[in-house]
């Protein structure tokens, strides 16, 4: 083992330059009493994050003296997701979206700094005396198999044919000592680069990495082109490349910031009974069930790491709901601007929803079959093919962020017997609850809903109300005067005074 650094040598991880921004912004709570890793502290966090709240980071965790959790992250944030991008904080979901969607084409390549300048060669450990344990894994919910390490994590596998790194999020429950279970979805980049390596009968090499920025967590945690590496997408919206260092138990490229990261192989045919554990559906996963384990070779960690976790959960304290809502409406709304499809005001997966249950598309018809057309790319793009359900497209006086102005459309412009389509046979997930038995997974389907205005009738269509814009903006100067605090809400669509 490394000796110690000392404490005016510490560097800083990126996870504390993020969190120092954080408390900047007086949206981190430090909680200094005591709490357990067992189902409290994933409590606590289920408790604050279903509405606005501040990340949550636990600094006395029981039984682990001198480690941290952090939990809720982002939560349902709009401030924090935008400092996870490095943009200062917007007042409106859709500009962060469409700043994410810029960031996302202007990929970069990382840089490849040595070993020994990586946070977590601080403590390096090897062999048998290896014991994960130490870090305070955390179980989440009554019915969880066991105590995960892994939920806001990334995890570093490559093709063994292209070359191709992924890095994902995947949950890791802890098997013993120096074992550790590595769960993937069928279809998901992990279980192909696995399959590959033991058609190839030779094991797989992996990395798991804690205690990271949540830009990292980000990349990691959606769908993203199978061709391409999550590295190169992290640097393009960091605006600065990843630094890595090469692993030399995997070879694979390890992040150089991260705070814990384990390094081993998954071996063909080994497996334990992993799960169940509460998913980001709401529900438990499937059944304990056989799962294949990384056998941990090397560890390495920073003195008094913090740990990251993600709880995933129904509604807004699903940590991830927020942030795979927003990457998915920017990779859908990128992907349609690719196929040239025109007239597109804006895409919003709509959190609560599982993050990406439901898929929002606001369109300024153009043509005949827009809407049908729209619907049916936004279903089966890159970035939306997974797992999502509803896909709903909407005319642009409607704000798809706003639940309220989508289900008055579907109500008064829909008509269900011509306005909805059924995709079946698609890509969805082992932790959809809906499909029964388990053993028809993972095949889902989809329901495209059109609720715009028939585009066959748009000129005769029943003329909404609309407020006028000059009675709107007069009310807005006198709000306070009328004994309301803070601002009017903010109005987009008036009356056209000319008409």
């Amino acid at each position: 083992m490394h000796a110690k650094v000392k404490p005016e040598q510490r560097q800083k991880s990126a996870l504390d330059k993020w969190l120092e921004k954080v408390e900047a912004l007086g949206e981190l709570k430090r909680i200094t009493a005591e709490v357990d890793p067992v189902l409290e502290a994933a409590t606590l966090t289920y408790l604050v994050g279903s509405s606005k709240s501040p990340a949550l980071l636990f600094e006395n965790i029981k039984g682990h003296p001198g480690h941290k959790a952090l939990y809720n992250m982002i939560g349902c944030n709009l401030s924090r997701f935008c400092l996870m991008i490095g943009e200062q904080p917007v007042d409106h979901p859709l500009k962060a979206v469409q700043i994410l969607q810029q960031k996302l084409g202007r990929k970069m390549p990382p840089v490849e700094v040595s070993a020994d300048q990586a946070i977590s060669s601080e403590n390096i450990v090897v062999g048998e005396d290896i014991d994960i344990r130490m870090f305070p894994a955390q179980l989440m919910w009554p019915l969880d198999g066991g105590k995960y390490l892994g939920t806001g994590d990334a995890v570093i596998t490559c093709d063994p044919e292209s070359g191709r790194v992924n890095v994902g999020t995947y949950r890791m429950m802890i098997k013993g000592p120096r074992e550790i279970g590595l769960y993937t979805s069928p279809g998901k980049d992990a279980t192909i680069d696995r399959e590959k390596w033991w058609k190839m009968g030779k094991p797989m090499p992996v990395a798991a990495c804690y205690g990271i920025d949540p830009l990292l967590f980000l990349v990691a945690a959606t769908s993203l082109p199978k061709t391409e590496s999550e590295y190169e997408y992290y640097s393009g919206i960091a605006g600065a490349p990843i630094e890595l260092f090469k692993g030399d138990v995997t070879g694979l490229p390890l992040p150089a910031h991260a705070e814990i990261i384990l390094e081993g192989h998954l071996y063909p045919d080994e497996t334990f009974a992993e799960g169940p554990f509460g998913e980001f559906t709401g529900y438990y996963g499937r059944p304990s069930g056989a799962t294949p384990f990384m056998r941990v070779e090397k560890l390495r960690y920073r003195s008094n790491p913090t740990l990251t976790c993600a709880l995933m959960a129904d509604g807004a304290a699903n940590e991830a709901g927020l942030f795979w809502a927003a990457l998915r409406s920017a990779g859908v709304w990128a992907d349609l601007q690719k196929l040239g499809v025109p007239g597109i005001q804006g895409v919003w997966s709509i959190p609560e929803a599982a993050g990406w249950g439901i898929t929002v598309v606001s369109i300024k018809q153009q043509y005949a079959g827009h809407a049908p057309q729209v619907m049916a790319l936004a279903a089966q793009c890159t970035a939306g093919a997974y797992f999502g359900k509803y896909v709903i497209v909407v005319d642009d006086d409607i704000d798809p962020t706003n639940v309220h102005q989508v289900l008055w459309a579907m109500a008064t412009r829909s008509r269900p017997a011509q306005s909805i389509d059924i995709l079946r046979e698609t890509w969805s997930t082992y932790l959809d609850p809906s499909q029964n038995p388990p053993e028809i997974r993972p095949w889902g389907s989809k329901a495209l809903i059109n609720a715009c205005m028939e585009y066959k009738y748009i000129k005769t269509f029943s003329k909404r109300t609309k407020l006028s814009k000059k009675a709107y903006e007069q009310v807005v100067k006198r709000w306070n005067e009328f004994g309301f605090p803070g601002k009017a809400p903010e109005i987009s669509v008036f009356e056209d005074e000319h008409n």
